[in-house]
């Protein structure tokens, strides 16, 4: 490693800083008292000269009449790993400049601009100290710009709408993006580069939206409090890492781990930590057998929830989820979560003795809260309540905001700002205080603080298939690889094979659904449908669901184009076995598989389940072909995705 250090005092200064291929650069200038920067991939231009800087309640902008004090720069040359996730080790190599800045006139602020220059990506973020005068500052506007040509195509979902992140992508064009739109934000620019800006490490700040501004750049849009500010901050202060990933496909995208290299290794262990398989008294509430609430059909009985249990133990699944065990559910339950109780059990429910009967026969419970968003009422209960799973034995709970906004201190909250990405974190440390992993529904996006806190092993944050009966559509899951997914894994609630059932119409064909369990990573994985369909009508498919992994040593991207079809191998952690699969949009597709990511020596059993010849998402859902055959590291594979269809093979490896 080397370091590298000099003291200026320039008004002015241009300076390159190159990744260790050679092959993105970040170019750091002040001009005028202004600096910018941009960046280039093999010497085009990616993000032309942009404007970096803040508004502060109170005070002039912080940017202009700058000068150099000094830059700091060295090499870091580091892969690390993941305690669970879609690759166990991951690499962190970079070149570094930190460039400390100082006013040239009163009040003479100070702070720093450290940028990081990997050869899959650039980041940059803001660093204040304390200043001579004073140690808080309340942030009014981040000025942080991204300047594309403005013909880049964009795949975008909009942000500031009721449902949060729980939108169809469409394709735009940069010019268009006049409203803000939640990041992971993926492009192509008219040379062929894709790239997609994001962020890591979001802690104590509001989550970075993104609009085109009056100088035809993107800039940060932070999603604001209810005050009209951005931040209220006490200094010193470090803002998250503003994250330009870069690659030369769409499909290369997928595996950039840049935004776990950029938050922190864990600081306390986190070896009980482990990912899980479950299923859930949740799907039969969603098709109209059972109700959350108590009554005549509710679901969350004790007699359902034994029965779940030994389910659980004749599928071979870990885990049990169970929703609506809890005082709040009655009535209209959107608006009465103020009083949800999270320690007090329906009369029909005893907690207890469920705990019990499931440490008895070694099946995880899945505690659920439910929030509706009354974060102030979760939070006066929220030692309690994590107690209560802690003396129980429940060690995953699945969370849940519903609503438009979050009533936090009494005032509406937008769910991604400062106030709730605060909320998400609190709740994130006290449960790794009590042993306890996070499943987050209506979160905050992910930012790579998985890599710090293990614990929180997925979150929601898109469109799952609770909205299947008419409003996902078979591209959907084609665009999530290169989007949504791009921020981490998600919980999207697969296998659904009661796919003609009249209330929830899933379009999707069988065998699509075990695919999602290779093409859409989470730790924390549910086999969401009812267990007597996976018994009684479709064992054998099921028997893919229950194989395969909740984490992976390896992960490699094989082919798709986004929003048309994906395709992606991943290797087991605990053994030589390898996982493939893909899924496409509304139209049917053949693909061609080289299996030279297998090990040279020996033979691989390949078991795959595809769609049959005449299958489709609409009218022959259910048509899927189940076959066996060896294979080695010099074959291919050439498999048929029907309309809405998808594949899923396991590859038994040698000396397994």
């Amino acid at each position: 490693m080397f370091k590298w250090a000099s003291l200026f005092n320039r008004d002015e200064f241009e300076r390159d800083i190159e990744s260790l291929n050679g092959r993105v650069k970040c170019r750091v200038c002040l001009e005028n008292g202004k600096i910018n920067y941009s960046v280039y991939r093999d010497n085009k231009i990616v993000i032309k000269p942009s404007n970096l800087g803040f508004l502060i309640f109170g005070e002039e902008p912080l940017g202009d009449k700058l000068k150099l004090v000094r830059e700091h720069r060295k090499r870091h040359i580091e892969t690390f790993e993941m305690l669970w996730g879609e690759d166990r080790f991951v690499k962190n190599n970079y070149i570094e400049s930190a460039f400390y800045l100082t006013e040239t006139r009163e009040p003479y602020r100070i702070f720093t601009l450290r940028f990081r220059v990997f050869d899959s990506g650039v980041a940059f973020r803001y660093e204040i100290p304390p200043q001579p005068k004073f140690r808080q500052i309340t942030l009014k506007d981040e000025l942080t710009e991204f300047r594309l040509d403005l013909n880049t195509v964009a795949w975008k979902i909009p942000a500031y709408q009721p449902d949060r992140y729980e939108y169809d992508y469409e394709r735009a064009i940069v010019y268009d993006l006049k409203s803000s739109v939640h990041t992971p934000l993926t492009m192509r620019t008219p040379s062929g580069v894709y790239l997609s800006l994001h962020e890591a490490a979001l802690y104590d700040y509001g989550s970075m939206t993104l609009k085109l501004n009056a100088n035809n750049a993107l800039k940060s849009d932070i999603t604001p409090l209810s005050d009209g500010s951005i931040a209220h901050v006490s200094l010193p202060f470090k803002t998250p890492w503003r994250l330009i990933m870069l690659a030369d496909s769409a499909i290369e995208l997928t595996t950039n781990r840049l935004m776990y290299a950029l938050n922190d290794p864990p600081k306390n262990d986190f070896s009980w930590v482990k990912t899980l398989k479950f299923i859930g008294i949740w799907w039969a509430m969603y098709v109209g057998e059972w109700t959350w609430a108590p009554g005549e059909r509710h679901g969350a009985t004790t007699e359902h929830a034994k029965e779940y249990i030994d389910a659980a133990i004749r599928l071979g699944i870990s885990g049990l989820l169970i929703e609506g065990w809890n005082e709040g559910w009655e009535g209209d339950w959107l608006e009465n979560g103020v009083n949800n109780s999270f320690t007090v059990a329906t009369p029909d429910f005893d907690f207890e003795a469920v705990a019990r009967y499931a440490k008895q026969r070694k099946i995880e419970i899945v505690g659920h809260h439910e929030t509706v968003g009354f974060v102030d009422n979760y939070e006066r209960q929220l030692q309690s309540a994590y107690n209560y799973y802690a003396v129980n034995g429940v060690h995953y709970i699945k969370t849940g905001y519903a609503g438009s906004k979050m009533l936090i201190n009494g005032r509406r909250e937008y769910h991604h700002s400062q106030a709730g990405v605060k909320h998400y974190q609190k709740t994130v440390e006290l449960a790794a205080k009590k042993h306890i992993c996070l499943d987050i529904h209506e979160p905050i996006k992910g930012t790579g603080i998985e890599r710090t806190w293990p614990n929180l092993l997925s979150r929601e944050g898109a469109r799952g298939q609770e909205y299947e009966g008419g409003a996902l559509k078979p591209s959907h899951a084609c665009y999530l690889p290169y989007t949504r997914l791009l921020s981490g894994g998600m919980d999207y609630t697969s296998g659904i094979f009661d796919i003609a059932n009249s209330v929830k119409r899933i379009s999707t064909t069988l065998a699509r659904q075990i695919a999602y369990y290779v093409t859409i990573y989470s730790g924390m994985q549910m086999a969401a449908d009812r267990p007597h369909i996976y018994e009684d009508r479709f064992p054998e498919v099921f028997k893919f669901i229950r194989d395969v992994p909740t984490s992976f040593d390896k992960t490699i991207p094989l082919m798709g184009e986004i929003g048309v079809y994906y395709v992606v191998a991943r290797k087991d952690r605990d053994s030589n076995d390898w996982y493939i699969g893909g899924v496409t949009n509304e139209e049917g597709r053949h693909v061609h598989i080289c299996l030279d990511f297998l090990f040279p020596d020996g033979a691989y059993e390949a078991k795959i389940y595809c769609d049959a010849d005449n299958a489709h998402y609409r009218d022959n859902p259910f048509d899927i072909n189940i076959t066996t055959k060896k294979v080695g590291n010099k074959d291919y594979l050439d498999l048929y995705l029907a309309p809405g269809g998808g594949f899923a093979i396991r590859l038994r490896g040698p000396n397994n």
